[in-house]
């Protein structure tokens, strides 16, 4: 009863979730259905367990999106975000739109931006660019999709993506984790997305394209001045600051700092290693979001609103995605994934690699979450497959990427919150828009990752 009352709630997280319903109301009720068919009281599930993993959750994650949010709601407000889209098509031409299209959702969310706000700061620019180059409209969200939803998110190393933050306080590693095989994930992702966007765009011209629902571009100033006016060096420049800022914490000022206060029980009895990937993002995105304040605070209409909105930007996305995880604490306590926790680990025993990866990815498929997904696998299955690794001298920066770049795969089925929201932006329904990004956001990220994972199990991390 235990398996089965597993299967009934996660059948009906994706059905629901895809019919619109909110996670932060289905992810309790259906735990608690779950615990119920293996025996367990509600209330007690709730309050002890699920809320632990929630909490849990928000404790270690919590200054991130706060943070991440408030640069993407400074980067949108200041013009900085549609200057480099709109760097990006004047660098490509209007003629290849899609390029321009995912080369500026790459910066951005490379940068640090949300994809929530890089979606909405650069579908304007997109759909101008398609109807110049003759590019159907259905293909808008794919590019997107491209640039925001894969290489950057969990294969390219230094990214300040939730997706790649997550797995550091479990392997004691960084962002730069195995960067090589980031990299050459990378190249795979968008070679590949690339390619399929440029063959099918050749066969639709705009006499079949799907006109969206929007009839005129969104506004891009959104209360401030518009990024046409604003140079594109200056909007780079917060971007920039990210990734310096975050290289130079985790090589250069962090090794050199006086830590050892760490090891007291006041501070949780931890190590540096534990937390310099989380305080090296946070130092990192304050800083950029110093630099906006300092040199574009005219262009803002109202700092004290945009500070505002960022900090509301980030509560519906942490809370979704630790309800999720409170759910997956929940599932993780019942007799009955006891028996898929061991059929996961028994089937590539000789390599623990290959199991990680299809925990990870199965999971993150039937939350439709990647953050949701990886937490959930790594909160029950974490401390294992960091002793396998051990066992078999597999470098814990090797499971970081695998585990990073196998979240981003699955996760991108219909149910998924950002599919459906870039949908609707663009105002497209799953039946003109969405065969294009399950190629690109779910079969070329899966094709990367068999290839580092060969690449890994035969050089290890590099």
């Amino acid at each position: 009863m235990s398996l089965f009352g597993i299967a009934a709630s996660l059948g009906l997280l994706i059905y629901l979730s895809y019919r619109g319903h909110s996670i932060l109301t289905l992810a309790p009720l259906l735990a608690i259905l779950a615990a119920v068919f293996s025996g367990g009281p509600p209330l007690g599930t709730y309050t002890q367990i699920f809320m632990s993993g929630l909490g849990g959750f928000l404790v270690v994650y919590f200054p991130i999106f706060l943070f991440g949010a408030v640069f993407g709601k400074l980067m949108e407000d200041s013009g900085s975000a549609a200057a480099i889209a709109q760097a990006a098509a004047r660098f490509l031409g209007p003629k290849r739109a899609i390029y321009s299209v995912v080369l500026a959702c790459a910066v951005l969310t490379y940068g640090g931006v949300s994809l929530f706000v890089v979606a909405f700061a650069v579908y304007p620019i997109a759909r101008q660019l398609f109807k110049e180059s003759g590019t159907a409209d259905r293909f808008i969200p794919a590019a997107i999709a491209l640039g925001s939803f894969t290489f950057t998110m969990t294969a390219m190393p230094g990214s300040p993506a939730i997706q790649n933050a997550i797995p550091m306080p479990y392997f004691d590693t960084t962002l730069y984790a195995a960067p090589g095989l980031g990299m050459i994930a990378s190249v795979i992702m968008l070679g590949f997305g690339m390619a399929w966007l440029q063959v099918r765009s050749r066969k639709h011209d705009t006499s079949v394209a799907e006109l969206t629902s929007n009839p005129q571009p969104t506004d891009l100033s959104n209360g401030a001045a518009s990024g046409r006016t604003l140079h594109w060096a200056i909007g780079f420049l917060p971007i920039i600051v990210v990734l310096l800022g975050n290289a130079l914490m985790v090589y250069v000022v962090l090794p050199l700092a006086n830590t050892d206060y760490l090891a007291s029980p006041t501070y949780g009895a931890t190590t540096v290693a534990s937390v310099s990937g989380i305080w090296a993002i946070l130092v990192a995105l304050a800083a950029a979001c110093l630099v906006i304040i300092l040199l574009q605070a005219k262009r803002l209409k109202s700092l004290k609103q945009s500070l505002s909105d960022g900090a509301q930007n980030a509560l519906l996305p942490i809370a979704s995605t630790a309800s999720l995880v409170g759910f997956g604490t929940v599932i993780a306590s019942l007799s009955g994934f006891d028996t898929v926790r061991l059929a996961l680990l028994d089937l590539f025993p000789e390599n623990p690699l290959i199991s990680l990866s299809l925990a990870v990815n199965a999971l993150a498929g039937i939350t439709g979450s990647a953050s949701g997904g990886m937490s959930i696998a790594l909160n029950t299955l974490g401390a294992t497959y960091l002793e396998l690794g051990q066992q078999h001298g597999i470098d814990p920066a090797l499971l970081h990427r695998v585990t990073s770049i196998a979240t981003g795969g699955l996760d991108a089925l219909p149910h998924n919150g950002a599919v459906v929201t870039l949908l609707s932006i663009c105002g497209l329904t799953h039946r003109h828009a969405y065969f294009d990004i399950f190629v690109v956001a779910v079969l070329c990220p899966l094709i990367a990752l068999v290839a580092v994972l060969v690449l890994g199990s035969t050089f290890g991390s590099f």
